[in-house]
């Protein structure tokens, strides 16, 4: 509880909010202390004066909401704890957008460029225990974003993307915290485990002897780590190894002591032994083939923005994410809390990370890209989730054109070079969506209303006999996109992957094309896999398969996971449209079937088919036609034919695969009368 003003002026007690640790990958909380709760605040247009810590200004949860403010200041009194007394204190900032100047009682302590990267000082020198001090936070958030590196914030002048923007983020937006650290200290530390017999661990040091000897334990054993420079570097093997998956996400905890007695710094540092990579166009996790069944997720919360609510709402979207079937997440252009993807380490849900770009290019906003990667591999590389380094969105910050631009196109390979000299253990995508020129993953975005027209494209882009598709940049600029944005950049041995796909204008209709459109993607064995758009609404953006609180939408009887399965089944059929997707047959219908199956070995099971009611869930008690089928895995099986009787009006055909006496997997086929659109009054 901290202590706040009310209106009347009394003081009263309030709680404060996310009061959780902030970083249990890099674990010091045996002394931290949290400064989230209420500052005062100073703004130049009247606003309120205080703010609840660590919600963006610009939000309701804030108790300012004021958007377009471009300039405030963030004071509140800090008090070290007495028994910190020997030890440094290092004030920790989990984002402030975009720029900070931090200042304790006057004295300049430091300053950040960079609304998502975190940032520390040691203020041992003018923090001293047990007196009260003044923290001050000035706070610069420019409107006019289209520079900085600033994703999906809504901008003045608009971006070139504002339909897909939101309301901005600004001023302190994630925790701030204090913590004790020994008098020489574990600044920096990397832990790469993708030898999957043991870890490679590097770091820095900091404080009063960059020569301090450096012990690590782990797995029951202890060494001491070579020191130089201030820098330490070591191996740290595992005798009998047991690999992170996302079946088995076991991670190992490594503890870092330096120096002895009270005044030593002890830090807990969290790892995995995996290794993602690709050979050829496939991917592969821990030598075995991987498939990416992927949501888009943008992390927005209805009244505290790019912050979650609380650290239970934080994590619960990635339980959200396995339950509706995906295996990965594509954390859209924010680096998300560092709670988050231990989550996600703990939990073995795999993680496509990605920075924020700016929308217009310059030398200037590309070296402000750049700028923030160094800070998001220092600060998120250890997690094992991490198994896809997005760069660049759609040519956001290249002004749409990589193919027309070498400046433009030598900015997306710089900064795959730079990604790759810091991190060389994860597959990278410069630019995700078309227009590739280096880059490990050729990715691409593709909305498409049309099913006959989506199964087509989909065929000539899985075949090679086109690389080109259509993108609506905004509602009256339609252009064709490619895959690669050179001619020299390979059209093969490169995996393909979807990384947007999505159509449908309400929640029936997005049902039926997640039906449809994900089984064409599965019908392609070159794909190497997909991520739908998105987990949950945004604002003004409906295409979440949950609202933007988090509640189920009307799927018409789809559940997601069947779509989104490791087994599917793919149905020879371009529907008509939602809720019909044949005519009511007049005689018996046959229905050829495939299994895509993305399992570590072949299966062997039975397919059925039967008739059940018009929007039924349930299986039929009894099938009215069943055929035998066995599919290898990542290879689409041959066509099984199975034939029902007419159903004698509109009916939904149920079709599931029975391996082993389990459901493995099922979809449906709904026949009603099938009508052309009604264009009466239109104009000829």
């Amino acid at each position: 509880m901290t202590i706040a003003e009310n209106a009347a002026g009394p003081r009263v007690a309030e709680a404060v909010p996310r009061p959780e640790y902030p970083r249990p990958d890099r674990d010091r909380s045996a002394r931290w202390l949290s400064l989230n709760g209420r500052w005062r605040f100073t703004a130049d247009d009247g606003a309120p004066g205080s703010i609840l810590v660590p919600f963006a200004w610009e939000t309701k949860a804030s108790g300012v909401q004021r958007t377009w403010l471009e300039h405030a200041v963030y004071t509140r009194t800090v008090t070290v704890p007495a028994d910190w007394a020997g030890r440094r204190v290092v004030l920790c900032f989990g984002a402030v957008h975009h720029r900070a100047t931090v200042s304790v009682d006057g004295r300049p302590v430091g300053s950040h460029v960079g609304g998502h990267s975190s940032f520390e000082f040691d203020v041992t020198g003018v923090l001293a225990p047990g007196r009260p001090a003044e923290l001050s936070v000035e706070v610069e958030a420019p409107a006019d974003k289209r520079e900085i590196p600033h994703g999906k914030q809504r901008s003045i002048p608009r971006d070139d993307y504002d339909g897909v923007s939101f309301t901005p983020t600004s001023g302190i937006w994630q925790s701030v915290w204090l913590e004790a650290r020994g008098r020489t200290y574990v600044a920096e530390v990397s832990l790469r485990g993708d030898s999957l017999t043991g870890f490679d661990i590097a770091g820095s040091l900091a404080g009063d002897d960059p020569g301090a000897v450096v012990v690590a334990q782990w797995d029951g054993r202890e060494t001491v780590l070579p020191v130089t420079g201030g820098r330490f570097q070591g191996r740290l093997d595992i005798e009998t190894p047991q690999l992170w998956s996302p079946s088995s996400p076991h991670l190992y905890r490594v503890a870092l002591r330096v120096g002895e007695g009270p005044e030593a710094d002890e830090l807990n540092v969290t790892g995995g032994l995996r290794r993602i990579e690709t050979r050829g166009e496939a991917l592969y996790l821990n030598g075995e083939r991987l498939y990416v069944r992927g949501v888009l997720d943008q992390g927005y919360w209805p009244e505290t923005g790019l912050t979650a609510p609380d650290g239970e709402a934080l994590v619960r979207d990635l339980d959200l994410a396995r339950e509706l079937g995906f295996s990965l997440v594509r954390k859209h252009l924010k680096f998300e809390e560092p709670r988050w993807l231990d989550y996600a380490d703990r939990t073995g849900m795999l993680v496509w990370a990605e920075p924020p770009c700016p929308s217009r290019f310059s030398p200037a906003a590309a070296a402000g890209f750049e700028a923030q990667l160094p800070d998001l591999v220092r600060r998120d590389g250890n997690h094992p989730s991490i198994v896809i380094w997005g760069l660049y969105n759609e040519e956001w910050g290249l002004d749409w054109d990589i193919p027309g631009s070498p400046e433009r196109a030598a900015a997306a390979e710089r900064a795959y070079d730079l990604m790759r000299a810091l991190d060389d253990t994860r597959p990278i995508v410069e630019n995700s969506g078309w227009a590739h020129v280096k880059t490990d993953l050729v990715d691409w975005h593709y909305y498409d209303e049309n099913p006959r027209a989506w199964a087509e494209n989909l065929a000539a882009l899985a075949s090679g006999e086109r690389e080109t598709f259509e993108v609506k940049l905004s509602p009256d600029f339609l252009v064709d996109k490619s895959f690669y944005g050179s001619p020299e950049f390979p059209r093969s041995g490169v995996p393909v992957l979807n990384s947007e796909f999505g159509a449908g204008f309400t929640s029936l209709e997005r049902a039926w094309h997640v039906r449809w459109q994900t089984q064409e993607i599965r019908r392609h064995d070159r794909f190497a896999g997909y991520i739908y758009t998105e987990l949950t609404d945004v604002e003004h953006e409906m295409a979440g398969l949950l609202d933007t609180h988090r509640r189920r939408k009307d799927w018409g009887g789809l559940d997601p996971a069947d779509a989104f399965a490791p087994t599917t089944l793919v149905v020879d059929l371009v529907p008509a449209h939602a809720g019909a997707d044949i005519p009511v047959p007049a005689g018996p219908l046959t229905v050829d079937v495939h299994v895509s199956h993305t399992g570590a070995a072949p299966i062997t099971g039975t397919v059925h088919a039967a008739w059940g009611v018009s929007g039924s869930r349930g299986l039929p008690a009894a099938a009215g036609d069943s055929v035998g089928v066995r599919a290898e895995p990542f290879r689409l099986s041959d066509a099984v034919s199975l034939t029902v009787p007419a159903p004698g009006g509109p009916a939904r055909l149920h079709l599931w695969l029975v391996v082993a006496g389990e459901v493995l997997a099922r979809t449906f086929v709904d026949a009603a009368v099938v009508e052309e659109p009604n264009r009466r009054g239109g104009r000829d």
